[in-house]
């Protein structure tokens, strides 16, 4: 087994360290404690299995190179978790002709994951360095960081050089010192020696090239070391960004959630106002020479000193004083929001003449209404008592009440052809025109309704006014009538959960 790869990205330094906020965590949730001797033999297990593993599947495709036990999962994965092709249920556009998107399959993600862990060490190269710079590792290179980041903070158009710059000093010099390197120096005495370079002459080297590691070498576990606890360091961050913000701003505790909603607000309407006004540039330089000054290991001892004997102590004295505050100042014992809502009574006239209940229905089912013209049946419930709240809202009364302005919600509505009833129940009848012959010629289906007069169309209001006394016995009404019940309705108050469930 090779010990390096030759031209390869890989981060041959310290492990990538695990960020911990808690000095019980382990790397894993169920981490159970153990000694160094069996983390070491357990570590030396799993990687003899890997590398049996990747063994059985080097050198062949992913169709061929798949074991029977990872044939038989696949099958029992695309059984279990059906994959749906996206280009069989949407029209292909012209990108989508060229880019293809295999289903999920083990073998492929095994070979995809060896080849992405074959090539992500530049990665941790670049964040290992970060580290070493920010943590003070040499004291030259953290200065010189914060020089230039001065120079930029000062004068921000040096951010368009700065790609050129990194461009030339990352990558074209010590490429071109790789192809032309320097002749070894000439001693002349013992204690000193001279060093010339010439960029003259032929290249000397071939031209540098980055290569991913060979699989199976240290280098390829080092980057799955790495990719290790980049995983573990989401998964970290991840649930503590969730576990700080999520209880604070779900309004679970409703007085916390608006105290940080008002200073928000008014920061954003503050900032909105006068941020043109702010320094930005000594902002950015106070704050980056800050979090870079953090890093050095004489300040971060003095911080945990000071947080132990200062900041502990009278934590919970400020939440003490912050809860006290929110109590007194935060109202949010107000009143629910209340709504009215309506249900129409339709009732249909029988062959005996009759008034019949018909159902509850939340359309007054007029003689315009688009049920109605395409020859559907109202929808509705038979019973008072089946009519429910809407969802979220509860009953703030213990009856309805009938409304007895039926005329001002017929006029809402713009609803014609009825006959609005004001005075007794309130009911608002359907209106039966009167058409002469040769209306009936050009509508076949008024054949055979019944017209008492003949002659002209008689015109008529969009709808009319009338008392059951008055326009009894006229038969013009139609076979239906509705009037409108109001009830008011609240918000359904929902008791604070005491815990905070996070769903993965």
């Amino acid at each position: 087994m090779d010990e390096f790869t030759v031209d390869a990205f890989v981060n041959r330094d310290d492990p990538i360290p695990v960020i911990s906020f808690d000095t019980n965590d382990d790397l894993s949730d169920d981490a159970e404690l153990a000694t160094p001797e069996r983390k070491r033999d357990k570590l030396l297990q799993h990687g003899k299995n890997l590398k049996d593993s990747f063994r059985n599947v080097q050198g062949k495709a992913p169709e061929t190179g798949s074991s029977m036990q990872d044939r038989l999962l696949e099958k029992l994965l695309q059984q279990v978790v059906p994959v749906e092709d996206l280009s069989s249920s949407r029209p292909e556009t012209p990108s989508q002709n060229y880019i293809s998107r295999p289903s999920f399959s083990l073998p492929t993600m095994s070979a995809n994951f060896r080849r992405f862990n074959a090539r992500i060490g530049v990665v941790f190269v670049f964040q290992s360095k970060v580290i070493r710079l920010l943590s003070w590792h040499t004291t030259s290179h953290t200065l010189s960081f914060l020089a230039v980041y001065t120079f930029v903070c000062l004068d921000p158009y040096l951010l368009t050089v700065l790609p050129l710059v990194v461009l030339l000093l990352a990558l074209l010099v010590p490429s071109f010192i790789a192809r032309h390197p320097a002749a070894p120096p000439t001693i002349t005495s013992q204690t000193s020696a001279t060093f010339q370079y010439s960029a003259t002459g032929p290249p000397l080297a071939p031209a540098p090239t980055v290569k991913p590691v060979k699989e199976l070498s240290r280098d390829f576990f080092r980057n799955m070391r790495d990719l290790q606890n980049s995983m573990e360091d989401f998964s970290r961050i991840h649930d503590k960004i969730i576990s700080v913000i999520t209880p604070r701003t779900n309004f679970s505790n409703e007085p916390l959630s608006s105290t940080l909603f008002l200073f928000t607000f008014l920061s954003a309407l503050i900032l909105f106002i006068a941020s043109h006004l702010l320094p930005w540039r000594i902002i950015f330089l106070f704050v980056g020479w800050t979090i870079t000054s953090l890093g050095h290991p004489t300040i971060q001892r003095q911080m945990l000193t000071t947080h132990k004997t200062h900041v502990v102590p009278h934590e919970k004295q400020a939440l003490t004083l912050l809860d006290s505050w929110i109590a007194s100042d935060i109202v949010l014992d107000s009143a629910p929001e209340t709504r009215e809502v309506e249900i129409f009574e339709l009732q249909k006239l029988s062959s005996a003449g009759e008034w019949e209940s018909w159902l509850f229905s939340s359309s007054p089912y007029d003689p315009l209404s688009e049920v109605r013209i395409k020859g559907e049946r109202a929808k509705g419930t038979r019973f008072f008592e089946d009519v429910k709240a809407p969802a979220g809202w509860e009953w703030s009364e213990k009856k309805w009440a009938l409304d007895l302005w039926s005329r001002e919600w017929v006029e809402e509505r713009i609803i014609t052809g009825v006959e609005v009833e004001t005075e007794g129940e309130r009911w608002v009848y359907d209106i039966r025109y009167e058409y002469d012959d040769m209306d009936q010629d050009f509508f076949p289906e008024l054949e055979n309704t019944p017209t008492p007069t003949k002659g002209k169309k008689k015109v008529l209001p969009s709808w009319e006014e009338g008392s059951e006394a008055e326009t009894e016995g006229r038969g013009r009404r139609g076979e239906w009538r509705r009037r409108r019940w109001v009830r008011m309705v609240k918000r359904k108050w929902v008791a604070r959960a005491t815990t905070t469930s996070i769903k993965p």
